[in-house]
């Protein structure tokens, strides 16, 4: 039985409804496989379309095939020019026959022959699935939230301007099919009848009893179309619009790090992962992000990405400079009525003495006042962290930060280690949080 398979592209991402169904079918194995590049290449490289390989068991197209218990068969087999009837056939040899992959029956997995495309907003709805950002403060300033109208079918109630005409006029044309109105042609060629006999000069009794009969007839066709009116209140059907809202048109992300001598490369580049994968996750929400990189030792500075990441700088460390630093610009430039703001900072723990409480101090009583979220992540030695990677021992300012967390929802702190501690570190930070009163 031959078996159709359409493989043209959908116009204009419509009758989308088989790639839906088959990224359903296959969706643990596309999340896996999104999740382990995620680990391996660059993060760089998420926010991007991505080759997936599907093992081709599962992938196959359904189809129908003749019983092979039942029934007759003819078969029409090609010819060849070197076995003749009775002849057997050789094995392969080992290697020979074994499928695309060249190893024989039996040996080793087969291959991924099978290569699904991901654009990049379906790469992303893996990555993020279960993501949500945690619960956010209510703050004293209203925040701004723009709704647009969404087509959600038709109801029996609504304003004139929203009647939906075409489906008004079907159910009209039903209805008085139903109830057989008479047409306005039926009733004109009685009405023309009528004129006629009334225009001769003289009528035979027939005639007259035919004028009589055309007269009442046409009265009641036209008193049942005044009863079935041509378009009834049942008829009307009007557009149905839900209100949905829109991401907010203005974000801006804070990124703060110590760029001090303790700062190596291997702790700047788990920064910038970190720093990448917040970045993506709000762009999912909002149309426009302005990104803030200040750098610090003991003084802090605003520089563009190339400085912030590259650039070598030497100094102490004084944190606080940093969040200085941030408020000035928040004051200045973004004005927390009309911005959501979110704060990443990535450190070492290295701090001067006395400077932590002063951290602590300014997070708690005015940078939280005006931020949706804080992040710390703090960057320990891969030997460091089954010592310190779940306690509350360490450096100064990782002991100062507790007294924040505790005290404001939205400041979230963990420590990393080494590259692939990002992304088990990401879903902790920005898993879905339950209500508190759900949480007991």
């Amino acid at each position: 039985m031959p078996n159709f398979i359409d493989r043209r592209l959908n116009p204009k991402d419509r009758s989308l409804g088989n790639r839906q169904r088959f990224l359903k079918r296959v969706h643990d194995e596309l999340k896996r496989t999104i999740r382990d590049q995620v680990k391996s290449d660059r993060i760089a490289d998420v926010d991007a379309a991505h080759g997936v390989p599907i093992p081709r068991r599962g992938a196959d197209e359904p189809s129908f095939r003749h019983s092979g218990a039942s029934g007759e068969r003819d078969h029409v087999l090609p010819g060849n020019q070197t076995f003749s009837p009775g002849d057997r056939i050789r094995k392969p040899e080992t290697g020979a026959g074994g499928g695309g992959n060249g190893r024989g029956p039996g040996r080793g997995e087969a291959a991924d022959d099978f290569l699904f495309i991901l654009s990049r907003e379906e790469v992303l709805d893996l990555f993020f699935e279960d993501l949500e950002l945690p619960d956010l403060v209510k703050l004293n300033l209203r925040e701004t939230v723009t709704y647009k109208p969404h087509r959600a079918g038709l109801t029996t109630s609504g304003t004139p301007t929203n009647i939906n005409v075409g489906r008004t006029m079907r159910n009209s044309f039903g209805r008085r099919m139903a109830l057989r109105r008479p047409s306005e042609r039926e009733c004109r060629v009685l009405a023309d009848e009528i004129a006629a006999l009334e225009g001769e000069e003289r009528l035979s009794m027939s005639q007259r009893n035919r004028l009589a009969q055309l007269r009442q007839e046409l009265e009641v066709l036209e008193r049942r179309r005044r009863r079935i009116a041509y378009v009834d209140p049942v008829d009307v059907r009007f557009n149905r619009f839900e209100r949905q809202p829109l991401p907010n048109a203005s974000a801006v992300m804070f990124c703060l790090m110590d760029v001090s001598a303790s700062m190596g490369e291997r702790e700047k580049d788990l920064a910038k992962r970190f720093f990448v994968l917040l970045h993506l996750f709000l762009k999912r929400r909002y149309e426009r992000i302005d990104i803030v990189f200040i750098r610090h030792t003991d003084e802090a500075h605003e520089v563009d990405e190339e400085t912030f990441f590259f650039s070598k700088q030497s100094g102490g460390t004084i944190v606080s400079t940093a969040l200085e630093e941030m408020q000035r610009i928040i004051m200045d430039r973004y004005p927390s009525n009309i911005w959501n703001i979110y704060a990443a900072q990535a450190s070492d723990g290295d701090n001067a003495n006395g400077d932590s409480e002063r951290c602590a101090s300014l997070l708690r009583d005015e940078l939280m006042k005006l931020c949706q979220y804080y992040a710390y992540v703090e960057i320990i030695d891969e030997r460091e962290s089954e010592i310190f990677g779940t306690t509350d021992n360490g450096t100064s300012l990782w002991r100062a930060y507790r007294t924040v967390d505790g005290a404001v929802g939205n400041f979230q702190m963990t420590r990393i280690s080494r590259p692939a501690d990002i992304y088990p570190v990401f879903r902790k930070l920005f898993a879905r949080h339950q209500p508190r009163s759900a949480r007991g």
